[in-house]
């Protein structure tokens, strides 16, 4: 499926947006299509004012300042002048003193006439402080009493007042403060979240993320299908006036890379409608509760601006099946969560026009209250686009490439068998960066076919190879190519090439005309004979085997493994399915039935090793002739293959793709080809 956003100022209602919109902060979702008033808990045109730390921290340090001056030039003011003890006991011995206040040896006090100061003749004092020696031994008090000087327990002249000292102990508290929020905030800001993950999220700008069906490809009974829900958004009183609801939900199921999230978009972009996106897996913290909290918000949030669209992501994070749980009492974060969804999607009544669209790749591990209807009403799954569909695709990701006129998307929807919206989307992309490179004003079919070529093989690497190991690789793919071309039925070799690719020495590429989804037993048997030709020729050839061959045994094992006990494809196991997708299979199988398997297993692939050897040693002159002149370019298209090995080319019969890996530099498997077993009901 497409996955090319497509520009759209329409919000709902067709109500054209006049600017981006802001989310709502500390929220783990995103949001299209709100209308300006509609987001819930904001004002000023949906917006939520956000502190100006930059503007704000220079007014808060010029208070600060401010301050700090006031309180210096009062404590300046209130400063009595100080006077040496012999200038003190001479106004006490002439009976100038009025009188004192005494704090340890600190002594304040206040003079009946003013006097001049002893170091500054010009100035005049009456209040003053002075500080009494240890080593004085003069009986002070009773010289004061003599003098009629008044002696008192408080100070005369007060200190600074209350609200000064109260402000002066908390202003580094609050400097503490001011601190530890602007570091908090920071850090939520630059790693996407704090204690609890609810960092600010980029605002999306719906006029930018907007799409509709005319960007969706390759799937048009899906977009039927929930195009129900489509209808229902924009018009519910049609539904309503004859006693029907809209399903509450619907899941997604598919393979990754095939447009559920895309699909999900175009949705709430034809219905016109405010659409709210999150991952399951944000949803999920360590603080057991946030996950619930943060449903029901968003649950609430969307009945605020209904009509609207909930869209969860790889909904298997949370929704697996519950009994699982290892945490005490099984009430963890992920069932805390679950349970939650659960109660929202039940609380919804048929008028309140919230469709809830979730996605996974793994629909049979969900929790059965998560199907049942009332909740996800509908499954609907996904696949991998066909040849028309791949076209489709091919022509809405290339609106904005120039091309070439020598580019046929036709001819390239059929050479990518297999392939998904994100695979071709992949695909045109790179053939942009190399046309882009080459400074081309267009970008040409050469370039499709190097980016496909990099894209299914790998990318060429810069190595030496010797040459008895660049012969031998030869001969492993030579055959390869040999019986892919010899098999009745086989798909067509497109290309043989021993350049080193990925962590391979060589490649054949084998690639139907068509697509096809069901295999037979003879088809099966082929392909593993044909991923056996490379082991074959080379112990034919130079009587070893060598670890490049990895790879083609995990092929031709799995492959044979699926046939025997999972296709009942073995007249010894007969119509029973043994091996289980995933799991232990002595859960559904006694060991017994299991030996039996891996007997038929070892036997099949024998079998087929044995004929691979076989037609290699009859058809020694046309293998050595792929050599000789693979070996002299390197690379062979299809048509130079099949004039080498002098077989015409044609009769295909159309199947699955293959790849067929040659020799790696270690022991380490290059990345497995794909199997008709790969796909489940394929």
């Amino acid at each position: 499926m497409a996955d090319q956003d497509r520009t759209r100022s329409d919000g709902p209602g067709g109500t054209p947006s006049e600017r981006p919109l802001r989310e709502v902060p500390n929220r783990p979702w995103r949001t299209e299509g709100l209308p300006r008033q509609g987001l819930p808990g904001q004002g000023d045109g949906g917006r939520r004012r956000r502190p100006d730390w930059g503007r704000l921290a220079p007014w808060l340090a010029l208070g600060f300042l401010g301050m700090f001056l006031l309180l210096s030039a009062q404590d300046s003011q209130s400063r009595l002048p100080s006077v040496p003890y012999t200038e003190f006991t001479a106004q006490v011995q002439a009976g100038n003193v009025a009188e004192v206040f005494a704090q340890g040896e600190t002594i304040d006090g206040t003079l009946r006439q003013p006097q001049p100061l002893p170091d500054q003749p010009d100035r005049t004092y009456r209040a003053f402080s002075t500080v009494r020696p240890a080593f004085a031994h003069d009986d002070l008090l009773a010289d004061l009493q003599r003098t009629g000087v008044i002696v008192r327990a408080t100070p005369v002249n007060q200190q600074r007042g209350v609200l000064a000292n109260l402000l002066i102990s908390l202003a580094p508290i609050l400097l503490l403060l001011l601190l530890y929020s602007w570091m908090f905030r920071r850090q939520e800001q630059l790693m996407g979240g704090g204690l609890l993950g609810s960092g600010r999220r980029k605002p999306v700008d719906p006029e930018t993320v907007r799409v509709t069906f005319d960007d969706v490809a390759g799937i048009d009974e899906v977009e039927e299908e929930i195009s129900e829900v489509v209808d229902f958004l924009r018009d519910p009183g049609k539904y309503r006036r004859l006693g029907a609801r809209v399903p509450k939900g619907v899941l997604l199921a598919g393979p990754p890379g095939t447009g559920k999230t895309l699909l999900a978009r175009a949705t709430a972009g034809e219905a016109r409608v405010p659409f709210f996106s999150a991952s399951a897996s944000e949803f999920i913290e360590m603080i057991v509760g946030v996950g619930a909290q943060r449903v029901r918000e968003l649950f609430s949030e969307a009945r605020k601006v209904a009509p609207a669209i909930i869209f969860i992501d790889e909904i298997d994070t949370i929704g697996r099946a519950r009994g699982r749980a290892t945490a005490v009492g099984g009430h963890d974060e992920r069932e805390q969560t679950l349970n939650q969804i659960l109660t929202e999607m039940d609380g919804f009544s048929g008028a309140e026009g919230v469709v809830v669209l979730a996605a996974t790749n793994r629909p049979d591990v969900l929790d059965p209250a998560l199907l049942r209807p009332g909740r996800f009403d509908r499954t609907i799954m996904v696949h991998p686009p066909d040849q028309a569909g791949r076209e489709a695709i091919l022509r809405v990701h290339t609106r904005k490439v120039p091309l070439a006129d020598d580019v046929d998307l036709a001819q390239l929807a059929r050479a990518t068998p297999g392939m998904t919206g994100a695979d071709l989307a992949n695909l045109v992309n790179e053939a942009a960066i190399l046309a882009a490179r080459r400074n081309l004003p267009a970008v040409g079919s050469t370039e499709f076919d190097q980016a496909l070529e990099k894209v299914q093989l790998g990318r060429a690497r810069s190595v030496v190879v010797p040459p008895e190991e660049r012969r031998r690789t030869a001969y492993h793919e030579s055959g390869h190519a040999l019986l892919g071309m010899l098999q009745p039925g086989a798909d067509p070799v497109r290309k043989v090439s021993i350049i080193p690719r990925g962590r391979a020495l060589g490649a054949t590429l084998s690639v139907p005309e068509s697509d096809r989804y069901g295999y037979d037993e003879h088809y099966l048997r082929g392909r593993i004979i044909g991923a056996l030709g490379g082991m074959a020729a080379e112990e034919i050839v130079f009587g070893v085997v060598t670890t490049g061959s990895e790879n083609d045994l995990e092929v031709a094992t799995r492959t044979a493994r699926a046939m025997a006990g999972r296709w009942g494809m073995s007249d010894r196991i007969g119509p029973l399915s043994v091996l289980p997708q995933e799991g232990d299979p002595r859960t559904v199988a006694s060991d017994a039935l299991l030996d039996a398997v891996d007997a038929e297993v070892r036997r099949i692939i024998e079998e087929c090793y044995t004929q691979a050897r076989r037609t290699l040693t009859e058809h020694r002159t046309k293998l050595d002739a792929i050599v000789e002149l693979l070996l002299e370019r390197e690379t062979l298209d299809e048509t130079e293959v099949y004039a080498a090995a002098g077989i015409p080319r044609g009769g295909d019969t159309a199947a699955g793709d293959r790849r067929q890996l040659g020799p790696s530099e270690s022991s380490a498997a290059a990345v497995p080809a794909s199997t008709p077993g790969d796909e489940p009901g394929r």
